[in-house]
């Protein structure tokens, strides 16, 4: 079930919870037995407040093997933000944000991130936002040229630049439940308009190419929407970047489906 904001305030009143999320900030999917390291509090203490934090949708888990990892999950607190930022220049405030994360941001160990947030929507709707021109191109402002065939290419046009090459494919398509597919490439056009240095750019360009995968999970009247995106290099500049859009990309989606509006 989907937490109302006033679950997301009473888990982040407590301070113990408060440092758990700290902790999964400066490094991502961590295990129980790694977050209970240098901890005062006993294993069962920390297994009862990572609860409140899940059920909360401040924390997202993945199973990898016999591990329960976990993960910072900002989405909420995105989405909270979003109702008292509206008032003041949006755009401007965030980009400022995101620049000075993404310039503050130390190395990550682990660059892998997993978002999940709830939609009243239905997987087949959740399905035609993520994957037709006309829904992807009003709340993302990006649109794929693609058949969604396992190993089929992807162009990507992103507010009128066009991202194409061969490694760009569609890695998983199951409609209504679950979609991947490669990170787009860092072309020349689209550097320039991020106006990143040349040394940042060429950083970029020569890392290893990320992927990201949707999960659709219907929930009574909402679908629950789980965003993974991993295959980073360790201290990779686009992982760095990634972790500060999607909470806010999600947001968009979100609001446009639920409202017929997208937050741009």
């Amino acid at each position: 079930m989907e937490p109302v904001t006033g679950d997301v305030f009473k888990a982040l009143a407590d301070p113990s919870r408060r440092h758990l999320l700290d902790r999964l900030n400066a490094r991502n999917g961590q295990s129980l037995i790694e977050l209970c390291v240098d901890l005062t509090m006993s294993r069962q203490a920390v297994s009862k407040h990572l609860a409140i934090l899940e059920a909360a949708n401040l924390i997202t888990t993945v199973r990898r093997g016999r591990e329960r990892l976990h993960y910072l999950n900002p989405v909420p607190i995105n989405e909270i933000a979003e109702r008292w930022i509206n008032q003041y220049d949006h755009s401007r405030v965030r980009a400022l944000s995101d620049l000075k994360h993404t310039l503050e941001a130390p190395p990550m160990e682990r660059p892998e991130f997993v978002y999940t947030t709830y939609i009243k929507t239905t997987p087949e709707r959740l399905w035609q936002a993520l994957t037709e021109p006309s829904f992807t191109g009003r709340w993302w402002q990006t649109t794929f040229q693609t058949d969604w065939h396992v190993g089929s290419p992807m162009v990507w046009d992103n507010k009128g630049i066009i991202i194409a090459h061969p490694d760009q494919v569609v890695l998983e398509a199951v409609p209504f439940t679950r979609l991947a597919y490669t990170w787009h490439t860092f072309t020349p056009e689209l550097l320039e308009r991020m106006k990143v240095d040349e040394d940042t750019a060429a950083r970029l360009t020569n890392e290893q190419r990320s992927r990201v995968t949707f999960e659709l999970e219907p929930v009574g009247e909402k679908v629950k929407l789980t965003v993974i995106h991993d295959n980073f290099e360790v201290g990779s500049v686009a992982a760095t970047m990634v972790r500060n859009g999607w909470p806010s990309v999600l947001s968009s989606l979100k609001t446009f489906l639920e409202t017929g509006e997208p937050l741009v």
